[in-house]
């Protein structure tokens, strides 16, 4: 893991020099569900990317012996691959899902300043604060004291949870995301640093949200199985959706084991408000997904994880020997096709 986390850092410093703001590929994804004999049916769900301003999705392929499959989607518009197998005619199930992700860098620019009109209404799923934390308003007030506008509410927010959380290694996978624990503690990994700063936002009147995705990979073809990462993005009345990455700046800040006053740290750190490498691309928006259909256990927080059920119980997305899945990166050059 420590291997895979320094190139990834590699990359974001060597951004400017070889990537050309565009990222291609092919990501494969291969399932072998283990399934005890005796057992009657297994369930997959799998979180499918979007086409978006930044990103494309072409040439998808699935397949596999399953019994059923179908592309669906969720309230939200995430897409969702699901499939089911009868194990009684089937002991050994197996699915393979490929497409071909085209990924723009996204550069930071001059974001209006000012205040545009907007309806809270149309944002309302963004606005929304679990119980447990409605006595967040008054840190975001805290915050954001003396910050008139959206932009500047905004950046405060991000400044604050660059300087008061750090990264902390330990945490299983991305995080859990639970942000009355996060606010406490001050550490934790992508989800619960991406949250954090939904969460103020949230609380200070912003729309806001998570962004589950999955890391692409350099130059060479890499097994990117547990390259998950969540990222979050706020709403600019006048202008749309801003992203901002403070855990990759508390990655950076980690693995070189400097300070915020680090050049290089200081770069980061003006270039994930509103800029994102290429390195990436998106898998779903939002936390607690409903999945279609529904499964018979919930799954995690953040939908960047296959969910996979066994007579109705779910396997652990963060052991994927035990689950028996990887996903694969293959860059590609040019219209070089995708591998049969």
């Amino acid at each position: 893991m420590r291997t895979v986390i320094f190139i990834l850092v590699a990359l974001l410093w060597s951004l400017p020099a070889w990537s050309a703001g565009l990222q291609r590929g092919e990501v494969t994804w291969v399932f072998r569900p283990q399934a005890d004999p005796g057992a009657k049916e297994a369930r997959l769900w799998i979180p499918y990317p979007p086409t978006t301003k930044y990103q494309r999705i072409s040439r998808p392929e699935i397949f596999g012996n399953f019994a059923y499959h179908g592309v669906l989607n969720d309230v939200r518009g995430n897409l969702i691959i699901y499939a089911e197998w009868d194990l009684s005619k089937t002991r050994s199930p197996e699915m393979k899902v490929r497409y071909l992700v085209e990924r723009k860098e996204i550069h930071p620019q001059d974001l209006p300043q000012g205040t545009a009109p907007w309806n809270p209404v149309h944002f309302a799923p963004y606005l929304q604060l679990d119980s447990e934390l409605e006595g967040l308003s008054g840190l975001a007030a805290q915050i954001t004291r003396g910050k008139t506008t959206p932009l500047a509410k905004a950046r405060a927010i991000y400044d604050w949870v660059v300087e008061n959380m750090r990264r902390d290694p330990k945490v299983r996978g991305c995080g859990r995301g639970d942000v009355s624990r996060l606010i406490k503690v001050k550490a934790g990994k992508c989800a619960d640093i991406s949250s954090v700063f939904v969460a103020l936002c949230r609380a200070a009147g912003l729309p806001a949200r998570e962004v589950l995705g999955l890391r692409l990979g350099g130059k060479e073809e890499a097994e990117i199985t547990s390259w998950q990462h969540c990222w979050a993005e706020f709403f600019l009345p006048g202008y749309g959706w801003v992203p901002v990455d403070p855990a990759d700046v508390l990655k950076a800040l980690l693995i070189k084991k400097t300070n915020l006053s680090d050049p290089e740290i200081v770069r980061l750190r003006e270039y994930f408000f509103g800029g994102l490498d290429p390195f990436r691309h998106q898998l779903a928006i939002g936390r607690r997904l409903n999945l279609n259909p529904p499964p018979e256990e919930p799954p995690r927080t953040f939908f960047m994880y296959p969910h996979l059920e066994i007579d109705g119980q779910a396997k652990d997305p963060l052991d994927p020997k035990g689950f028996a899945y990887q996903i694969y990166f293959r860059p590609l050059v040019s219209e070089e096709p995708l591998a049969r």
